[in-house]
C-alpha cells in the first residue's frame, strides 16, 4: 500500500500568523526536563491551530503559545466523538539540522480517517505546512539524548454546537509537540503480549482503519487486564472467529520464520495502516526477503513456536519504532517466541530505520523531510 501521496490543495489564500509566547519556557528549565522527558509528559511552548467552517473553510491559521481550548458543553466532539489524530516524530540530524519522516504518509493518513469519520478532510499540504512551521519554532526542544525526538501530535476536533447526530459543520485542528525518549520503561530485552479473548479492538465495517480515539479507548479495558496480568501489552483477534492475530493496542505486529521469511497481518479495514509497518515491508522485500500479509492465526502461531518454526516476532509504530516481542499468554499457556528476546533480524530492521529516521544512514526512498 503505497502511503505517501501527493496532492496541491494548499489553500492559496491561508497564511500562518506567527504568535510569540509572553514567557517561554528558560533555557535552563527546559534543559533539564529534557534530561529524562519519558514519553508525551513535557510539552513545548507552542502550538498550530487552524479552524474551520462551512461559511469560511479553513481559517485562521496560526502558531501560537500552548493554551486549553475553550469549549461550550454541547460540542460534537464531547457527545459524539468526532475526531481524530496522527503520531509522528522530528528528529536532530548529525549536523544539527532537523527532520520529519514520511510526513506526507501521516498527511494521506489523517484525511483518510477525516473521510471516515464523516469530518471535513484538512488539506494535505495545509497538514505538511503546520507541523513543519511548528518544528521550526520547537527544535530546540530536540531532547539531546540517545533515541531523543520530538513527538508531534497532530489532531482534529467537532466543535459545532449542536445535540443530534449528524457531521460537525466546524473543526478546529491542532498540533502539539512533546519531547520524548523511549516508550517502553524498564531494561527488558522483549515485551510480552497478554492475547485477549474476550475483547476486540474493531471489526468489519467499523472504524479499525482509521486513527480516532474511539479504537483506542476500546482497547483500555484489554490493556489493563494485561497489564493486571504482568504484560507489557494486549495483542488482539479478530472479531468475528477470535482466531485470526490483528495487532496490538497501538502497534502492528510481524512474524520471523525459520527459512528467513515475515508475515504480517493484512489490511482490511480492521486493522490501522501503519507508516512503520509500511517502511518496514519495504526495507525487507528490498533485502530479498519474503514478506507475506497474510492472515495468522493464533493457534498457529503457538505451534509455530512450539517447533521452532517461528523464530522471532515484533511489535512496531511511531511511537515505540521496532519492539521485540519475547513472549505471549493464550490462556493459561504462556509461550515464548525464539530465545525471548530480540531477534537477529529484529534488530537488524530496526536499526536500519531509526539509521535513515536520523540521518546516519542513506535515504534511497525519499523518506526523510529535511525542514532547514
Amino acid at each position: 500500500m503505497m502511503l505517501d501521496q501527493t496532492t496541491s490543495d494548499m489553500p492559496g489564500q491561508l497564511r500562518f500568523a506567527e504568535l510569540p509566547h509572553p514567557s517561554p519556557t528558560p533555557p535552563a528549565e527546559r534543559a533539564a526536563r529534557l534530561e529524562n522527558p519519558g514519553f508525551g509528559r513535557v510539552f513545548t511552548d507552542h502550538m498550530a491551530t487552524i479552524r474551520y467552517s462551512e461559511a469560511q473553510g479553513w481559517y485562521d491559521a496560526q502558531i501560537c503559545p500552548r493554551a486549553p481550548f475553550q469549549m461550550d458543553p454541547a460540542a460534537g466532539v464531547l457527545h459524539y466523538a468526532q475526531e481524530i489524530f496522527e503520531g509522528m516524530k522530528a528528529y536532530r540530524l548529525p549536523d544539527g539540522g532537523t527532520a520529519l519522516f514520511r510526513p506526507r504518509a501521516n498527511a494521506w493518513r489523517f484525511r483518510a480517517s477525516a473521510e471516515r469519520m464523516a469530518m471535513v478532510p484538512l488539506p494535505e499540504e495545509l497538514f505538511l505546512e503546520s507541523v513543519r512551521r511548528l518544528v521550526k519554532v520547537e527544535r530546540d526542544w530536540i531532547p539531546p539524548i540517545e533515541g531523543g525526538s520530538l513527538y508531534l501530535r497532530p489532531f482534529m476536533i467537532a466543535t459545532e454546537v449542536f445535540l443530534g447526530v449528524k457531521p460537525s459543520a466546524e473543526y478546529i485542528y491542532a498540533v502539539i509537540a512533546s519531547s520524548v525518549g523511549a516508550y517502553f520503561k524498564g531494561e527488558a530485552p522483549a515485551v510480552s503480549l497478554w492475547v485477549s479473548q474476550e475483547f476486540t479492538r474493531a471489526a468489519p465495517g467499523g472504524t479499525g482503519a482509521a486513527k480516532c480515539g474511539g479504537n483506542y479507548a476500546a482497547s483500555l479495558m484489554a490493556q489493563a487486564e494485561a497489564t493486571r496480568r504482568g504484560h507489557d501489552q494486549v495483542l488482539f483477534l479478530d472479531a468475528a472467529e477470535r482466531r485470526w492475530i490483528e495487532e496490538l493496542g497501538g502497534m502492528n505486529i510481524f512474524f520471523v520464520f525459520d527459512d528467513g521469511s515475515i508475515r504480517t497481518p493484512p489490511l482490511g479495514g480492521t486493522i490501522l495502516a501503519g507508516i512503520t509497518r509500511d517502511s518496514i515491508i519495504q526495507l525487507a522485500r528490498d533485502r530479498g526477503l519474503t514478506v507475506a500479509e497474510t492472515p495468522y492465526a493464533i493457534d498457529q502461531c503457538q505451534a509455530d513456536a512450539a517447533s521452532g518454526r517461528l523464530v522471532e516476532a515484533f511489535a512496531c509504530g511511531t511511537a515505540a519504532v521496532v519492539t521485540p516481542i519475547g513472549r505471549m499468554t493464550l490462556g493459561k499457556n504462556e509461550f515464548v517466541i525464539g530465545s525471548g528476546g530480540p531477534g537477529q533480524l529484529t534488530q537488524s530492521i530496526s536499526q536500519t530505520l531509526t539509521a535513515i529516521q536520523r540521518g546516519t544512514a542513506p535515504d534511497p526512498y525519499g523518506w526523510v523531510d529535511r525542514i532547514d
